[in-house]
């Protein structure tokens, strides 16, 4: 699962740094992705719209064994 995720991490990572920021897997257990957004995305007061929108999306779609993201 774990490989999955990254694979779709990667899918959305080029949005995210052309806006000056990233995400990092930091784990994945039991059906839950922690993640962290970095750089600019780390600060900004749109990143729970783009974890709950975009990457929590994407994930459910591509990952359907997963129950949860979190940010961390």
């Amino acid at each position: 699962m774990k490989e999955k995720v990254e694979a779709t991490l990667d899918k959305i990572r080029p949005s995210l740094q052309a806006d000056g920021g990233d995400i990092e897997l930091v784990s994945v257990n039991d059906g839950v992705v922690s993640v962290r957004l970095t750089g600019a995305c780390g600060s900004c007061p749109m990143s729970v719209v783009t974890l709950r929108m975009g990457v929590e999306k994407l994930l459910k779609k591509e990952v359907p064994e997963m129950t949860r993201l979190v940010a961390v």
